[in-house]
């Protein structure tokens, strides 16, 4: 006999088990070896121009400039693409030592508008390789070599290891700072270990000329990276993810940046699940079984709501649904443990979990923002930090 609880078992079972598949799959293989990158070694990769897209970047343009200077050498590009910018961060970037192209064109809103005129204009100059670094960001002293290394080993993209740093001591931004630990490294470093595509982050990624004329940098919304992964991944492009070098942001120290920033990227992955949800599940059924990662990626909820969801599960009082939500808290656990010993104040960080039904009832009240991001064309928001 079906009864309530049947019909709310079933519906939060199919809510919650995206997520649970994807965090078993990626977080078991994180203990499997490293695998080295495969393809035709290419020589022609040693002129990279590293694209810094930018809107009133003013107060950090420049350490993200100096940063990138540090890093490159002889053969390295540094250009910063000044997008409908209103404030000096022309002027900085040019000051810091950063090349600079002003792309003034308020039709054309958006990351992914100024990131395809910065590509595009890298190609056109005769780069063999482009790197993407936001303008908020630092990267590690190897970042250049290590990303030529890669490319002139035969990948035909990359993703560095992206690092989103609390600086506040909020319970808020630690907690969202390891939630994005375990988006950026553990996902990544598992799926590459499985020879799974890594992922674009939007950040601290480089492909090679070759591969960009073949897949023109064509996202505009505001997930532009998810959505042109999307597109790689069609085009049969794997992402290599590289561990060893780093790029480095700071979480919002302000409540409403922090707020204004995760429902952007949440309420965008919302939207472009609505339209690759039927393409990827028919490239699944016409035998692409490497498609099943990416859409589970894609369906799987945000992690305070699968925990929120799968609490419910296991209080239904039917047996065997109340062992798929133990056993599903068990691997996300897991997993957030494994998030929390890859980062920095490991003890701090398990304290902070004591925090977390907190973050949750506040991620819960984003809902509204975030339902209405998802709606939402992209456009450039700065984010008030």
């Amino acid at each position: 006999m079906i009864t309530l609880f049947t019909i709310l078992a079933f519906f939060l079972i199919a809510a919650t088990l995206p997520l649970v598949l994807e965090l078993l799959m990626v977080t078991s293989a994180f203990f499997l070896p490293s695998r080295k990158i495969s393809g035709s070694k290419s020589p022609q990769t040693g002129r990279l121009t590293i694209v810094v897209p930018a809107h009133n970047e003013a107060l950090l343009i420049s350490r993200c400039v100096t940063s990138l200077r540090a890093s490159a050498n002889g053969s390295t590009r540094i250009v910063v693409v000044a997008h409908n910018c209103t404030d000096t961060t022309a002027q900085l970037a040019e000051a810091a030592g950063a090349e600079v192209l002003a792309y003034n064109d308020r039709s054309a809103r958006g990351k992914g508008q100024a990131l395809r005129f910065g590509l595009q204009a890298a190609i056109g100059e005769g780069a063999d390789a482009v790197a993407v670094v936001d303008a908020d960001s630092t990267v590690s002293a190897n970042f250049v070599s290590t990303v030529q290394q890669a490319l002139s080993a035969g990948a035909d993209v990359v993703q560095c290891r992206y690092d989103m740093k609390s600086v506040s001591d909020k319970a808020n931004s630690s907690l969202a700072s390891l939630a994005f630990r375990g988006f950026t490294f553990l996902r990544p470093i598992g799926r590459n270990r499985l020879g799974l595509s890594a992922g674009i982050l939007g950040n601290g990624f480089a492909l090679t000329a070759n591969t960009l004329r073949e897949v023109p940098y064509d996202a505009f919304s505001v997930v532009e990276d998810l959505e042109y992964h999307l597109h790689l991944l069609l085009a049969r492009k794997r992402v290599h993810f590289i561990e060893d070098a780093v790029v480095s942001a700071e979480l919002p120290v302000s409540h409403t940046g922090e707020a204004s920033q995760r429902s952007r990227w949440e309420g965008g992955r919302i939207r472009v699940t609505r339209l690759w949800f039927l393409p990827l599940l028919k490239h699944i059924l016409r035998g692409r079984l490497s498609m099943i990662e990416p859409l589970l990626d894609l369906c799987g909820l945000p992690l305070a709501f699968g925990v929120s969801a799968l609490l419910a599960v296991s209080l239904i009082p039917i047996h065997a649904v109340q062992i798929y939500g133990i056993v599903s808290l068990a691997i996300i656990l897991v997993h957030v443990l494994m998030a929390a010993w890859a980062g920095p104040n490991f003890f701090r960080t398990l304290g902070m979990l004591a925090m977390s039904p907190f973050y949750i009832l506040w991620k819960f009240r984003l809902l509204p923002s975030l339902l209405r991001t998802s709606q939402a064309e992209a456009a450039w928001i700065r984010t008030n930090r």
